[in-house]
């Protein structure tokens, strides 16, 4: 049931062509948010824009590689242009690393995920801050994962990206609250989403997926709308005292 947390307010959310960023854009569209699917995937974002705009929503889709600064800048730069400020961004895209003996990663494994899970946020966060400044508040959240707090075996440089975006968050959050600007994080357990396959890997589905049910106290994985309604939540007024926290949906996992 839609309700008005969000109403009017102008969101961009990166990697929201599927998984948590589809879940987050959708909640945020059904609270009265102008969206901005951004994706890699142009095409993914155009279907959920179209399916949610057709449904009575505002929302417009943007074809943006988050390990591109200026596809960054430009998002920004064209949402500005055409909604005339952003109020939430949401630094959603991600990727995962399938288990790998740490002697085994290998450079290209290492920038590919430093690149999209760290570069990205903070080009994200640049692009949006000096546009938060100007208008005199801001929300920005980032996705991490329990992944940053109690930290998987095999999982080594996911593990650090994330624990990096963590760090970003808090530092961001002690930097910008002068300026109004908030500054939070998600951390989910794992979800059966596109990722999940690259955590399995190799190893037996089944087992893979006992092994990760038997750590979360609640006993299942993370759905796309657990996450969204937590992002719901810290980008609404109603989170506005709420900064450099970190909201573990996880079912318990990292108690």
């Amino acid at each position: 049931m839609a309700s008005s947390r969000l109403q009017d307010k102008v969101a961009i959310v990166t990697g929201a062509a599927s998984g948590f960023g589809e879940g987050i854009t959708r909640l945020f569209a059904g609270e009265g948010a102008k969206v901005v699917a951004a994706d890699i995937d142009g095409d993914g974002a155009q279907r959920l824009a179209k399916e949610l705009t057709d449904g009575g929503r505002d929302v417009r889709a943007e074809a943006v590689d988050v390990t591109s600064g200026s596809d960054l800048q430009g998002a920004v730069d064209r949402t500005v242009e055409a909604l005339g400020r952003v109020d939430i961004l949401v630094n959603n895209a991600g990727i995962g690393q399938s288990a790998t003996p740490f002697e085994d990663v290998d450079d290209a494994l290492f920038e590919r995920l430093t690149a999209v899970n760290m570069y990205g946020v903070f080009a994200g966060c640049r692009a949006v801050v000096p546009v938060m400044k100007r208008q005199g508040k801001g929300a920005i959240i980032n996705t991490a994962s329990t992944a940053a707090v109690r930290p998987r075996p095999l999982l080594n440089v996911y593990n650090a990206s994330k624990g990096f975006v963590l760090t970003l968050t808090k530092s961001l959050a002690i930097e910008l609250a002068p300026a109004n600007i908030r500054v939070n994080a998600l951390n989910p357990v794992i979800s059966e989403t596109g990722m999940y396959e690259t955590f399995v890997g190799s190893r037996d589905p089944e087992e893979a997926r006992a092994a990760f049910l038997s750590t979360i106290p609640l006993g299942r994985m993370s759905t796309p709308e657990d996450v969204g309604w937590a992002a719901v939540y810290l980008a609404s007024d109603e989170a506005s005292m709420i900064t450099g926290m970190a909201i573990d949906v996880d079912g318990g996992r990292d108690i």
